[in-house]
């Protein structure tokens, strides 16, 4: 009798809710009413299977009274007592109620019935025949026999499942071999009938990509019918295969429209990125051409090929982007414009400094201050130019370390190159002695040329000449200068040069006054002869060490 009372309260809330004058509640609350409105409805389901769809009010959705009548059809289910064959309809408070002996299954109001464009009572009759099926469906679906069907069902879908995978697995390995043999030659050829402007290996990646592709669909494919089957055989999971279908098939037909919607600017994006890819390659054998002499600009230099070829790479992709943009779907939403407007801000506070770089690679570049292979002074680094990028120049020093500079900082400290006008005009190496007032400086000067032409490896062409810096405190400053053709010889040079002025002065009783000093010593300071190779130095039979050219 208390699930009678409460049974029939319902009954009457659903009626005043969803029969009462909508005129009169909506001018009470201050709402407009929109008799064109859709009614909001939600499904009534049981085990995957949609019985019918109910309406609901503002104080009870739709969804909820929905989810209130799959409750009592699943206990009416539950109920043994209940009889699915001998439900009953009977009229409470103006709604038609459905009934299983003393169980309430459910509500029939006029609203409903108006909704469907049919009378209360032929409403009512077409939900409990509904509601019968449904009773009918859950016991039978949940005896031992139908689950050990279902069970045994599931065990052979299973084992297809399995077969087929170890069928399927081997043949796509066997395909992948059989292109990497029967493909390999055919595509060289096809690269060389292009000009390589089609490679060999991006073909067969192109191939395999393909292969690797329709595997994984069809084992996708395999898995959702796979699982399909096996989700729809028990009543617990029966739902989720009904609604696999949504979850998966509608993405996939969404996004087919909107891709056959937007296939005439697909098609403009793939002709627009074929013309640029074909027409960087078409750049590159050109620039190519010049950076190996075929073809020649007056007053471009080779080296500039390759500078000059990634700025014009880089406008063409920009170029590229501006036309393409509007024909990127989605471009036009606002979310994407986020999105770019974001990415935007971070490239441009994250490559400050990298872009200043790039510019003053360029700038190098193009201002040939250095060469690959040069050797250079770059602030307090001195060696040889190994690698020049846009970003960084690699030097490698005397000491055999590796030193990365960025260009940024290149351009702004001073360089020193060793290497430019060796070759044609040599590179003038210098060394200064301090020599007394007391000794003749045509005597000093002829010393010091002696010492030049006993030093292997000068310039012969370039003669070697003397100036007098200064006349200093104690003693006049000679500056030797001599010729070499190769910068990488500098310190050997240098080196051998300094033993033959020590030599050639210590020879001739004149002693180098640097240091300075403050008094004359007692004993000159010179090396007599008879002392030149005191150990270790090497004895007087064997050849000279200075005159051993080495190299840095």
């Amino acid at each position: 009798m208390n699930a009678l009372r409460r049974s029939a309260g319902v009954a009457i809330v659903l009626v005043a809710l969803l029969t009462g004058a909508p005129e009169a509640r909506a001018q009470a609350s201050g709402d407009l009413v929109y008799p064109n409105a859709p009614i909001p409805t939600a499904p009534v389901e049981v085990d995957g299977v949609v019985l019918f769809r109910l309406r609901g009010a503002s104080a009870f959705p739709a969804e909820a009274r929905a989810a209130r009548r799959v409750r009592m059809i699943v206990e009416a289910a539950e109920d043994p007592a209940v009889d699915p064959n001998r439900l009953e309809i009977v009229e409470v408070q103006g709604a038609l109620e459905i009934r299983g002996g003393k169980r309430t299954i459910g509500y029939v109001l006029e609203a409903d019935a108006r909704l469907e464009g049919l009378t209360m009572h032929e409403l009512a009759l077409a939900q409990r025949e509904a509601v019968t099926a449904a009773l009918i469906r859950y016991r039978e679906a949940r005896t031992p026999m139908r689950l050990g069907t279902a069970a045994a069902h599931a065990l052979a879908a299973t084992a297809a499942l399995a077969a087929l995978l170890a069928l399927l697995l081997p043949l796509f390995r066997r395909l992948d071999r059989f292109i990497a043999r029967r493909w390999k030659r055919r595509a060289e050829a096809l690269e060389e009938k292009s000009f390589e402007l089609l490679r060999a290996d991006r073909i067969r990646r192109m191939v395999r990509g393909g292969l690797s592709t329709l595997r994984a669909v069809l084992l996708l494919a395999l898995f959702y019918v796979y699982l399909g089957y096996v989700l729809t055989l028990f009543p617990w999971t029966r739902f989720i295969a009904v609604r696999l279908n949504s979850w998966v098939l509608n993405p996939l037909r969404s996004m087919g429209s909107a891709f056959l919607a937007e296939i005439p600017d697909l098609i403009f994006l793939a002709i627009l990125a074929v013309v640029v890819r074909y027409g960087l390659k078409l750049l590159r054998l050109f620039f190519a051409g010049i950076d190996g002499g075929s073809i020649k600009f007056e007053g471009f230099d080779a080296e500039w090929a390759w500078p000059t070829y990634k700025i014009v790479r880089v406008a063409v992709i920009a170029f590229a982007v501006v036309v393409a943009y509007p024909y990127i779907p989605g471009s036009g939403s606002e979310a994407f414009k986020g999105v770019s407007l974001f990415a935007g801000v971070i490239f441009s506070l994250g490559s400050t400094s990298a872009i200043s770089n790039i510019i003053a690679g360029y700038t190098m570049t193009y201002r040939r201050a250095f060469r690959v292979g040069d050797r250079v002074k770059i602030g307090d680094v001195v060696g040889d130019v190994t690698d020049i990028r846009l970003q960084v120049t690699t030097v490698k020093t005397l000491k055999n370390e590796e030193v990365v500079i960025p260009n940024a900082t290149i351009l702004n400290n001073e360089i020193v190159n060793y290497t430019s006008l060796a070759v044609d005009e040599g590179l003038i190496l210098h060394t200064t002695v301090g020599i007394g007032y007391e000794v003749p400086w045509r005597q000093v000067e002829a010393m010091l040329l002696m010492a030049a032409q006993r030093t292997p490896g000068l310039l012969e062409t370039s003669r070697p000449f003397v100036l007098q810096k200064a006349l200093a405190d104690y003693a006049v400053n000679y500056e030797l200068n001599v010729y070499c053709s190769d910068p990488r010889q500098m310190m050997p040079l240098y080196t051998a040069l300094h033993r033959n002025v020590q030599d050639v002065f210590n020879e001739h009783g004149v002693q180098i006054m640097t240091p300075s000093y403050v008094a004359d010593p007692p004993d000159a300071k010179v090396v007599p002869k008879d002392r030149w190779h005191v150990p270790p130095a090497a004895p007087a039979a064997s050849k000279p060490a200075e005159q051993t050219k080495t190299s840095t």
